[in-house]
């Protein structure tokens, strides 16, 4: 048997952290094994997936040094690679769900489902719905049917009793089939969800093994479902710890950088990146912290991965980056890796136009554009003692922007003014007075290049990274002022 393993990112934002460390482990785990890696993308949410995301997923999975055998890019023998292009796939095996009566078509509409949980929520019942919970008399479902209305594939599940999960690193893991819903395997789109694709993808796609987040772990009862539904032999599963913020809650955008982009802009090498991602949970026979993506394919043994979760500690990545820096790179290479991270013809030439028409000597053109060469600015509360706001209304307003900018899937000049002027209208601001504590955020300086431009050639991941930073040397927000300014961003929808 030839191994086969897969990672399966969705295209919907900043390519994650969390991705790359569980494409590292499944390809490692491939590569010891002299078996192949597969990437695919799971872009069936229409609405939030993006071709510039599925690129930033490829360029810096690539950029970590991980490479596929087969993927959306490279083709292969199992494409198409990617899930909005294998529609009539899904519909097919979904038929034949239907027609064997492990199915069924769900009418109910979204305000009865409400209903039905609000129902049940209030009789102290469990919250999974079953198919005789969204069963509706035969002559109205008929006629619905009739009429045309939208419908949902569900798949159906007992009622009682425990499902038994065999996993690599955990034994047997039991869920009570009672916490276990009618999951919708299609949707009135005619796309699937991620239940129907993975199980069918990796049933076609010959996956052997199935390293995933351990988030997955309920869901894994209604895949090994399916799997006997079709007749088919489920891979061997495996799920591996969360990465954890310092305080052990999960590693969140809100807590630390989560972004590849954001550790690629900031100057970190891919080495380091990597290895540390191996240390995540994982370690070397010999214990050793340092070691390269080759050593760690050589030795790799998933018995090694301990279930604690690992926490993500950027002062412990940034102390390994440096010793790669000081240990791996001499004069050649260390001017290389500058020129590799920002000082690249590429980007320089999205910056000159910018910088250009504003100097009258070369001397002037890195105190002007030297935040685009830079990390997080050298800021403190008094760089905003020019902005005629009161503290907390400052902090509200960047914290506001952070979340706006969260929702932005084109990130250009025009999509940020969209986004910016809606925001000053909230704020009753002229542009120019909503602008200017932005730019001291993102600039490090109240005097400099276009913000607007400056934030669209930084990108999302740095972006919003500079305007968290401000808010902390702002004095940061409390958790009783975060679920004050929450809601009330939510009332700006």
């Amino acid at each position: 048997m030839t191994v086969r393993t897969r990672i399966a990112p969705s295209p919907t934002g900043d390519p994650h952290v969390g991705t790359a460390y569980i494409a590292l482990f499944n390809l490692c785990f491939a590569r010891q094994q002299g078996g192949q890696f597969i990437l695919r993308i799971e872009d069936t949410d229409r609405e939030r997936s993006t071709p510039e995301s599925e690129q930033m997923i490829l360029d810096s999975l690539r950029w970590l040094g991980l490479e596929w055998d087969e993927g959306p890019d490279v083709g292969g023998p199992h494409g198409p690679y990617r899930q909005s292009e294998r529609g009539d796939i899904y519909a097919e095996y979904a038929r034949q769900l239907l027609d064997a009566g492990h199915a069924f078509k769900c009418y109910r509409t979204s305000e009865e489902l409400d209903e039905l949980r609000e129902t049940r929520k209030a009789a102290g019942l469990q919250m999974a719905l079953k198919p005789a919970d969204l069963a509706l008399p035969e002559e109205e479902a008929a006629r619905r049917e009739r009429e045309g209305w939208p419908y949902v594939v569900r798949m159906r599940v007992p009622t009682e009793g425990t499902c038994r999960v065999k996993d690599r690193l955990r034994g047997v893991i039991e869920v009570d089939w009672a916490q276990v819903d009618a999951q919708i395997l299609l949707k009135s789109d005619g796309m699937p969800t991620y239940h129907l694709a993975n199980v069918v993808d990796d049933h076609l796609m010959g996956i052997t093994h199935v390293l995933r987040g351990e988030e997955w772990i309920n869901s894994a009862p209604k895949h090994q479902l399916l799997y006997e539904y079709f007749g088919w032999e489920m891979p061997e599963l495996c799920h591996m710890p969360l990465l954890r913020n310092p305080d052990k809650s999960k590693l969140s955008k809100r807590k630390n950088p989560t972004s590849i982009n954001y550790y690629r802009r900031m100057g970190f090498l891919p080495q380091a990146v990597t290895n540390y991602l191996g240390r995540m949970g994982w370690s070397m026979p010999d214990e050793r912290e340092k070691f390269s993506l080759d050593e760690m394919m050589a030795h790799f043994d998933v018995e090694r991965v301990s279930l604690g979760g690992p926490v993500f500690d950027l002062e412990k990545l940034t102390w390994l980056n440096g010793l790669y820096i000081r240990e791996d790179l001499d004069d050649d290479a260390f001017l290389q890796a500058l020129r590799d991270w920002a000082f690249n013809e590429a980007y320089v030439r999205e910056i000159l136009p910018q910088v250009r028409p504003r100097v009258e000597t070369l001397s002037e053109v890195m105190p002007l554009a030297g935040h685009f060469f830079s990390g997080l600015p050298a800021i403190d509360e008094s760089s905003f003692a020019s902005v005629k706001l009161e503290r907390d209304e400052l902090v509200r307003l960047l914290q506001f922007l952070v979340w706006r900018l969260e929702g932005v899937s084109r990130w250009d000049k025009e999509s940020l003014l969209v986004e910016v002027k809606a925001l000053a209208e909230v704020f009753e601001l002229k542009m120019k007075a909503f602008l200017a504590p932005v730019f001291i955020a993102v600039t490090g300086s109240a005097t400099s290049t276009s913000v607007l431009d400056a934030m669209a050639i930084l990108g999302s991941d740095m972006t919003r990274a500079r305007l968290r930073h401000a808010i902390a040397v702002l004095g940061g927000v409390s958790k009783k002022q975060a679920k004050r300014l929450e809601k009330e961003f939510r009332e700006l929808k």
